[in-house]
């Protein structure tokens, strides 16, 4: 155990994670050179496409020093808010952590939330100051920073590139002496914490642990504790490039497990493996709960493919833990789910990926969060859709869930980045000026104000220097009303949404607008109609698409031309009743991009 080290990698996105942990595979001699590549841990495509990591990675290197032979257990990890779910499981599963900032850039928000979690977790922090090589680098700068942070010595932190391979020996060498070896019982009863698993259509569920008390042996009979359920281990292994299977896996290793496991059900994230013979008394305590902080449908295009997307749905959630979902149904789409996301971002790469791994075709519709309704008979109920807000007349008082938004900016971009947070209700808290021309803004804001589309803004007005991260606060009273959209005097329930009173006459106009763009033309009138409660405040109309029916008459009396014209209103009257209107899935999410 003395020569095992778990360590994980946190940054904010972009600055450098992937690039350094491919220089210590290949440093290390993980990979043969034929097989390196860039992003070697990301093995989505959508990660390589975004160049983002999505999903944490773990690999296992050797590291020799000192006539000794060291055995390294990485896991790489995301460094976007919306993934922080991903980190915190990581960090469960280790003793240490590389904090990695960008030399160019500083620290940004996301590199103080993801340091807090790690430093809770009591992991040892090893700073790494990376791409030094670039021309806009401020070592010394932001080492001061550093040291304002965490106060450690401007000696303990690293300095490399990742693109340059510099410093990497240094890293290895300081995980070997400042990153504890694990503690654990090697006699005690087995005593494993799941922190992630995977689907394999051949193989059934791989279940990703990391062993804290005991061993386990190929072929032992194992239990889950939570889920009660009991296995014969038919393979374990250690997690290299490839998976290598392996006899035992001792205390304080990090491994996969594999038992013919194919119900997606039986696995949760943050169980306790044990024996079924000596079982331990007490489970790990696993990591929180998640919680999710966006809601939107997810409707299959064919009604048909119902059962298949919640198969999908199943497998996805084994591969990404932050996923909540239940069964809805909509009255213009059909059966559906109910899912809860932890952003907008993780709510497009979740869609992404079950067209992608799954091949499914599916409709999302308007995002919505989490609101408390308290009715005028003194009930509490929540709702995250708007189909289930009751009629106003029963609503006393309507909460909304408030968040505590950090956001790290250049002083020069403050003015424009508070009258974005005003704009969307937020309240300025503090404001502390981190260097000279680096300030970090703290407000209190409604969550379903930044839902939308807040963090592209932001990035907008800031040239993508201000970093967002946020974290919830509680549930505060808002003047909340429901906005119905009505095609034809037929409320499309897809398409509604809670909004603020203020808020509503805007949304409601910009919406018909858009709607009456995207909407195709029929052979008849369309009313498109916002309205709250009874009081319509706004209409457009999509003109019909008209057939010359006098094209036959040439000459002639007016009667004839008056009565086909008036056969024609009467037709297109009883289309009107008749006819159904197509939504096409591009007005669903035309909410999201009303600017």
């Amino acid at each position: 155990m003395k020569h095992l080290r778990n360590f994980c990698i946190i940054a904010h996105i972009d600055h450098g994670k992937s690039t350094l942990a491919d220089r210590m595979i290949e440093f290390t001699n993980t990979v043969q050179k034929r097989d390196m590549m860039n992003q070697l841990l990301d093995d989505m495509d959508l990660e390589r496409e975004r160049g983002i990591t999505i999903k944490s990675h773990a690999i296992q290197m050797q590291y020799p020093k000192d006539g000794e032979l060291y055995t390294f257990n990485l896991i790489d990890t995301p460094g976007h808010v919306d993934f922080s779910y991903e980190v915190s499981r990581s960090i469960a599963a280790c003793e240490g952590a590389l904090l990695i900032v960008d030399a160019s850039q500083g620290i940004e928000a996301q590199t103080i939330s993801n340091l807090y979690l790690a430093i809770s977790h009591d992991l040892e922090i090893i700073p790494v100051l990376n791409k030094i090589d670039l021309p806009g680098a401020m070592p010394d700068e932001v080492s001061d920073q550093i040291i304002d942070l965490i106060g450690c010595k401007k000696e303990d932190i690293i300095h490399a590139s990742g693109k340059e391979g510099i410093g990497i020996k240094d890293i290895l060498d300081a995980v070997v002496e400042r990153i504890p070896a694990p503690k654990g019982e090697p006699t005690a009863p087995l005593q494993a914490l799941i922190f992630d698993s995977t689907f394999n259509s051949y193989r059934g569920i791989e279940v990703i642990f990391r062993v804290y008390n005991g061993e386990i042996r190929k072929g032992d009979k194992v239990k889950f504790i939570n889920t009660g359920k009991e296995y014969h281990a038919d393979e374990i292994g250690t997690l290299g490039l490839e998976q290598e299977p392996k006899q035992i896996i001792k205390t304080g290793d990090v491994g996969y497990l594999i038992s013919g496991i194919k119900e997606a059900k039986e696995v949760k994230v943050g169980d306790t493996i044990t024996h079924v013979a000596n079982p331990t008394v007490t489970a790990i305590q696993g990591f929180e709960e998640v919680k999710p902080m966006v809601f939107a449908g997810i409707y299959p295009v064919e009604t048909s493919e119902f059962e298949d997307l919640r198969d999908a749905m199943e497998k996805l959630q084994l591969n990404d833990a932050s996923l909540v979902w239940e069964p809805e149904t909509s009255a213009a789409l059909g059966f559906g789910f109910r899912c809860g996301f932890l952003g907008m971002l993780h709510m497009e790469i979740v869609q992404e990926r079950l067209e992608r791994e799954f091949d499914m075709t599916v409709i999302t519709t308007v995002p919505s969060v989490k609101f408390k309704v308290i009715t005028t008979a003194n009930e509490e109920m929540w709702v995250s859709a708007p189909a289930e807000l009751p009629e106003p007349n029963l609503i006393n008082i309507i909460e909304e869930p408030y968040i505590k938004a950090q956001i790290i900016t250049k002083s020069e971009y403050t003015g424009v980045i508070m009258s974005l947070c005003m704009d969307k209700r937020g309240i300025l808290v503090n404001q502390i000026y981190l260097t000279t021309d680096r300030v970090e803004l703290t407000f209190d804001m409604p969550l379903s104000e930044v839902v939308f589309d807040f963090f592209d803004r932001l990035k907008t007005i800031s040239r993508g220097y201000a970093s967002l991260d946020y974290e919830y606060k509680d549930y505060e009273p808002g003047d909340m009303v429901k906005l119905d959209i009505m095609l034809n005097g037929e409320k499309v329930d897809a398409l509604s949404a809670i909004v603020h009173r203020d808020k509503a006459y805007d949304w409601g106009k910009r919406l018909c607008e858009k709607l009456r763009e995207l909407i195709p033309r029929q052979q008849f009138e369309i009313a498109i109609q916002a309205a709250i409660g009874q009081k319509i405040i706004a209409r457009e109309t999509v003109k019909a698409l008209r057939k010359d029916v006098l094209a036959k008459c040439y000459g002639g009396d007016i009667s004839r031309k008056r009565k086909l014209l008036e056969k024609q209103k009467k037709g297109k009257k009883r289309m009107r009743q008749v006819g159904n209107v197509e939504i096409p899935q591009e007005a669903f999410m035309a909410v999201l991009k009303l600017d």
